[in-house]
């Protein structure tokens, strides 16, 4: 099946002056348009509308959307796996796993669609009732990534249209054909829901500069975006000058410690997916080993040799465990981290680019293994690539300090099978991070927890948990029941 068939099987007609490049080989997929600031200001004030009616439709109606979306999703799971493996870049199986990963936040929201809940409170005033409630909260900007094209936005739109919410969705520029063909599942999704209203859901296709519109405007109390940390940067002050609010979900320099007791057979394996899955472009790819100094000299040289066995190739192929970097620039991003590695006294297993002669015009890389003398220089940066420091470790406690001392605070993880350990790395004074795992890799979450991390990381939590209520408001509201007027904190007030 060609791009263009592809595109079409999704509803997708791919038209305008922008190519759209696959990572794959480097050809072109399909072209867009990009939006003007009128087309934005447009969508914004159609989503301002759509949120006055959808507000008022009861939750779990709005519940049967998102269900009737997950039915989309499963019928069409296979063309956009496949397309997403096409213009991200990673393999089937991941592609596939990501859309998977959409139907299961849909099958989460629309139960949740029945369990948006709050809290009755005991007044202090006799004939007085005190509840809680969460209500809709407004448009909501989706700003997702590209290494995760379609599965962050799930994430947020489904809660959010569960919530009584609309959304205007930013995708990456390097990802908007995974957009458009989302859009056109959730818009044949709407059409068999019957009485939807209109800018309920809108794609704003464009540049840094379309995000950035999108969180200056005061008619979207809140911004989610999935990013770097430098675009957290600069979207976070431009939301909160205007007082919205903003859910950030940034870089991620992730650990794993690996303890004397661990299983190492267990923790090759989930090093190698962990640090080399996704060509190493996920937040919570594995990118520093603090390996125990009693199992180094045995862990180090099966992890060398379970790298060499890695296959590089073509991410639609079966059997490849390893696609394409992006784009030029990620590959560049990697050379320069790993020279930098090697001036800081870094010892570089593998690394350099790979099938260039094969695909010309696309930039496979070599996944790199670096034992470092000490955490110190780049390994305190996040590159995103497939690159993994290893430093050696005499301590629990060293690890810890170490795997808490970057200024990122995503996913942390350690392998050990000495329960005291476990416990000591999951407890307050163990690791500082939004995930901690025990005996598996940093990567791979369920939709079922909380997402997201401290720090530099944003702090904001997407998808499982309780996240839903970062797309509601809070309301307290007092009934008085009485004929009187008893007043907080025992005041007296007399009215002539």
């Amino acid at each position: 099946m060609t791009s263009a068939e592809l595109l079409a099987s999704l509803g997708v007609a791919a038209k305008g002056d922008v190519a759209v490049r696959s990572p794959v080989d480097g050809a072109t997929i399909g072209h867009v348009a990009y939006d003007t600031p009128a087309s934005i200001d447009a969508k914004v004030a159609a989503a301002v509308q759509a949120f006055r009616v959808w507000r008022e439709v009861p939750a779990p109606r709005r519940g049967e959307l998102v269900r009737l979306f997950g039915e989309e999703l499963r019928t069409n799971k296979a063309a956009l796996g496949r397309l997403v493996s096409l213009e991200a870049g990673k393999i089937l199986q991941e592609g596939l796993g990501e859309v998977q990963e959409m139907i299961d936040i849909c099958d989460f929201a629309v139960g949740l669609s029945r369990q948006l809940y709050g809290l009755t409170i005991a007044s202090e005033r006799p004939g007085h009732r005190m509840m809680e409630t969460w209500q809709p909260l407004g448009p909501v900007a989706i700003i997702s990534a590209f290494n995760f094209p379609v599965a962050v936005w799930a994430w947020n739109a489904c809660l959010a249209l569960v919530c009584g919410d609309s959304c205007i969705w930013k995708p990456s520029e390097k990802t908007p054909l995974t957009a458009l063909a989302t859009q056109a599942l959730l818009e044949k999704a709407i059409a068999r829901f019957g009485d939807a209203p209109d800018g309920l859901s809108s794609v704003v296709l464009g540049l840094a500069d379309a995000g950035k519109a999108l969180a200056a405007d005061s008619r979207i109390p809140l911004v989610s975006a999935t990013g770097s940390t430098r675009m957290g940067r600069a979207l976070g002050p431009v939301v909160a000058e205007r007082f919205g609010r903003s859910l950030l979900e940034l870089g991620g320099n992730n650990a794993m410690i690996v303890m004397p007791s661990a299983d190492l057979e267990l923790a090759v394996r989930a090093i190698l997916f962990a640090a080399v899955g996704t060509a190493g472009q996920r937040c919570t790819t594995l990118r520093r080993l603090l390996v125990h100094k009693d199992v180094y000299d045995a862990l180090v040289p099966r992890l060398k040799a379970a790298y060499g066995r890695v296959t590089i190739g073509s991410p639609l192929e079966a059997g490849t465990l390893v696609g394409p970097l992006i784009d030029k620039a990620a590959f560049e991003g990697m050379e320069k981290a790993l020279a930098a590695a090697k001036s800081d006294g870094g010892v570089v297993s593998g690394g350099g680019r790979a099938l260039s002669e094969t695909y010309p015009d696309a930039f496979y890389a070599k996944p790199a293994l670096v034992e470092m003398p000490g955490q110190q220089g780049v390994m305190l940066h996040e590159t995103f690539a497939p690159i993994l420091y290893v430093v050696k470790i005499a301590s629990l406690e060293e690890g810890i300090a170490l795997q808490n001392g970057v200024p990122q605070g995503l996913s942390s993880c350690i392998f050990t099978r000495d329960m005291q350990e476990a416990e000591r790395f999951v407890a307050a004074g163990g690791s500082d991070c939004g995930i901690a795992n025990v005996n598996i890799g940093p990567s791979g979450a369920e939709i079922g927890g909380a997402f997201g991390g401290e720090k530099e990381t944003g702090g904001g939590r997407e998808s499982g948990s309780d996240s839903w209520k970062a797309y509601m408001r809070r309301q307290t509201a007092t009934v008085n029941y009485s004929n009187a007027l008893p007043l907080a904190q025992g005041i007296k007030f007399d009215v002539v």
